[in-house]
């Protein structure tokens, strides 16, 4: 089993610009099981721990209220967290939001399945900043007081951000640990102290059998992505990391599905915990113009150049299932005269940072990925998501076009079907309760891929493991009949 292992960089902090922790009184967000702690407040705390390891979050010069009263729960949280809040531009809380932040503030623990692209990061960020922010301890050597769990690199890097810009005016540090650099600016960054930990879970353990990470006391655990965590096969893993937590905890657990085995890890994991569900059967596709072109699996890159001639085409997200066709996509659109960039496990760290920001700023018009990147890139503006390669599973068709239509923003998807793709889109429109719209008016429109049936709609099954790394998760049909690659996180 293997997986992304790597230290994301964010922009320095300077220590000297930090604020005085903010107290308020609001409910402090705690444990009801677990015991009291007393500890002296840090003087030295607001210092960076290391400025490519540790990012404490950064204050203006004096806390002040918002501007506007706060809507909803936002009215629940310090005033430093709703000034932040609304300096992202978010004004009134999603749903998933709304129900979990009061349970969240009251120390309760939480079992929260949503679809991408609803919140649910600062759904369990802003309380838990909120609850570090009233309860200060000093830092300890090696042990954070918050740990989160992500599948990718990607996603943890997210998360990352997301503390950053809504912990920019507490007095607040957090790491992100994973693999791909060397792990001597995150042992020293543990060293120093923090007070949340980001991580994938195989760095983790390398860092804790190492004896660098202690999680023996910490006080509040997120699993996030927990299916995802499954369909990778880090399961394993992840039980040995919740092994070595206290008991006495507040645990947060999401998952964009409930099945079965999910619902067996979460009850190993939480306890009496409040539930919030977020329509989990019905996507949010309202605002995501869908459309299915058929075609032969040799015509997919003359069509994509096609769809990538027309300017209106601004910000572009292209979705693979395997690595070596990423690669290949981005070789012949090159030809095409149209620079794009691939992503993927086999991708070195530093040229997926710098893929992902390049893309970010719109210094990158196309960005090609595996489905490593389906759940852990959040970027505003996409215009397109092109589903090159259909996905296997139904789900993660969902989580892909996911990608557009974000904060309220409209978006379109349009997806590539070839012959042996045919029964995967009919499991999509399973899911979805209706069918795709079918644009046939391009030119390398097939009749053969829109009406396969029987074998002929199925790929030939394949041997080895591909992207998804750990098991795979729809045995019975596996893409194209390719060959396989080794896997990498």
């Amino acid at each position: 089993m293997h997986e992304d292992r790597t230290l994301v960089h964010h922009p320095r902090f300077h220590s000297t610009h930090q604020a005085r922790p903010v107290h308020h009184s609001h409910p402090a967000f705690h444990a009801s099981a677990r015991p009291a702690q007393h500890h002296a407040p840090a003087a030295h705390s607001a210092r960076p721990v290391d400025d490519k390891a540790v990012h404490p979050q950064a204050p203006a010069a004096a806390p002040a209220p918002a501007a506007t009263p706060a809507a909803g729960v936002f009215a629940l949280l310090l005033p430093a967290l709703q000034r932040a809040v609304a300096e992202e531009g978010y004004t009134t809380p999603t749903p998933i939001q709304e129900k979990a932040i009061p349970h969240l503030l009251e120390g309760r623990d939480l079992m929260g399945c949503a679809q991408t692209g609803t919140g649910k990061s600062a759904a369990f960020i802003l309380p838990i900043l909120q609850h570090l922010t009233g309860k200060p301890r000093q830092h300890a050597h090696g042990r954070p007081r918050t740990l989160i769990l992500a599948p990718t690199r990607e996603l943890a890097a997210q998360i990352g951000d997301s503390l950053h810009a809504y912990g920019r005016h507490l007095r607040v540090t957090h790491t992100v640990i994973f693999g791909g650099v060397g792990q001597g600016p995150q042992v020293n960054a543990l060293r120093r102290g923090v007070d949340i930990v980001v991580a994938t879970p195989g760095r983790l353990l390398d860092l804790m059998n190492q004896r660098h990470a202690q999680i023996n006391g910490v006080e509040i655990f997120v699993l996030d992505e927990a299916d995802r965590m499954l369909d990778m096969g880090f399961i394993p893993d992840v039980r040995r990391i919740v092994a070595a937590l206290p008991p006495r905890r507040q645990t947060l657990f999401f998952s964009a599905t409930l099945g079965p085995e999910i619902l067996t890890l979460a009850r190993g994991m939480v306890h009496e915990p409040m539930y919030v569900t977020i329509n989990p059967e019905q996507p949010t596709v309202e605002r995501i113009a869908q459309k299915v072109m058929f075609v032969e699996r040799g015509n997919k890159d003359q069509l994509l150049a096609s769809l990538l001639s027309d300017q209106a085409v601004t910000r572009v997200l292209v979705f693979t299932q395997m690595k070596h066709v990423a690669n290949r996509v981005v070789e012949r659109l090159a030809k095409a005269n149209i620079p794009a960039c691939a992503i993927h496990g086999n991708k070195s760290q530093s040229a997926r940072t710098k893929a992902l920001g390049d893309f970010k700023r719109g210094r990158l018009r196309v960005l090609v990925a595996t489905d490593i990147a389906a759940r852990g890139i959040d970027v505003d503006g996409i215009s397109h998501v092109v589903n090159y390669d259909l996905p296997n599973e139904p789900q993660t068709y969902v989580h892909r076009i996911g990608r557009t239509a974000r904060a309220g923003a409209a978006g379109d998807a349009v997806s590539f079907c070839s012959p042996p793709e045919r029964d995967y889109l009919r499991d999509i429109e399973r899911l979805l309760r209706r069918a795709i719209p079918v644009d046939a008016s391009h030119p390398y429109h097939s009749e053969t891929a829109r009406l396969a049936t029987g074998a002929a709609a199925r790929p030939p099954p394949r041997h080895g493991r591909g992207e998804g790394g750990g098991r795979q998760h729809n045995q019975k049909r596996a893409f194209h009949g390719t060959r396989s690659y080794g896997t990498r996180r």
